[in-house]
């Protein structure tokens, strides 16, 4: 009886440190998959001051830096066919009681070859008055197109860069600190939009580091150009018309037996 009960009582405290032990493994697996994805999704602090060392965000995440007035910012961000980029920044300015004037500030945005690309949308341009505490600026593209003519100024998919900076200020006011905030959204503008042919590669340039390029890319890739939903409106056109040759054969035949020649002819 002694040696059941001590048997018993050892497989107990052998499960219960099996248990212990299950569970600061998993603990420690969990805490380590957390970190992983925390540093995977961990956003930008920081931006650059010029195309190569333009800082690369994703698009829906919002990037930070901390800068002094009179900077130029940059970021860069994919685009892709069809797709409608809007780029949002929020600028917080030195505090009110050290600036000596009003400000304005511009926000910009330049394709992989680094044209100039037109805003359809937003305020692209916005001056702050002297007690604002901060701006807030947008600029929406117009739809991404797959090909284009060598001539055109057409969003072709690939790097955008996004350039931040003042254009109107105090000369006193240059150098106080402030802080930038910037987010990339889009939406998909669909088959409508569509053109076609496609490119043979994006236009995505050299960056400055590793990371940047590698972050470069949309996270599926890049679109192959063929695809639009202009497909489905175009099988579903050729599957309506053929519906409609049927019906309209049914209602206009006869009703099978040959007419009969009148008589004496």
């Amino acid at each position: 009886m002694d040696a059941t009960r001590v048997l018993r009582r050892t497989g107990v405290l052998a499960g219960a440190t099996l248990l212990a032990l299950c569970g600061t493994v998993g603990a420690a697996a969990a805490a380590a998959a957390d970190s992983g994805d925390d540093e995977k999704s961990a956003a930008p602090t920081e931006a650059g001051t010029s195309f190569r060392t333009a800082t690369a965000i994703p698009l829906d995440q919002e990037a930070t830096a901390e800068a002094s007035t009179g900077d130029y910012l940059y970021w860069s961000f994919p685009a892709d066919t069809g797709q409608r980029p809007t780029v949002h920044a929020t600028v917080k300015l030195p505090d009110a009681a050290t600036r000596h004037g009003e400000s304005t500030w511009q926000l910009d945005v330049y394709d992989g070859l680094r044209r100039h690309q037109a805003c359809r949308f937003g305020a692209q341009t916005k001056a702050a008055a002297q007690d604002a505490g901060t701006v807030e600026l947008s600029c929406t593209l117009r739809t991404v197109r797959g090909w284009a003519e060598p001539w055109a100024n057409d969003p072709l998919p690939g790097t955008y860069y996004a350039r931040l900076t003042v254009t109107g200020l105090k000369a006193d006011d240059l150098g106080l600190p402030m802080r930038a905030a910037t987010k990339v959204t889009s939406n998909d503008a669909g088959g409508a939009q569509a053109v076609d042919g496609a490119l043979a590669e994006p236009l995505v340039p050299g960056v400055g580091t590793k990371m940047a390029a590698a972050s470069s890319a949309p996270e599926d890739g890049w679109a192959s150009g063929w695809w639009s939903s202009r497909w489905l409106w175009t099988a579903a056109g050729g599957v309506l018309g053929a519906l409609a040759g049927i019906g309209g054969y049914c209602l206009t035949r006869g009703s099978g037996r040959p007419a009969r020649a009148p008589a004496g002819i």
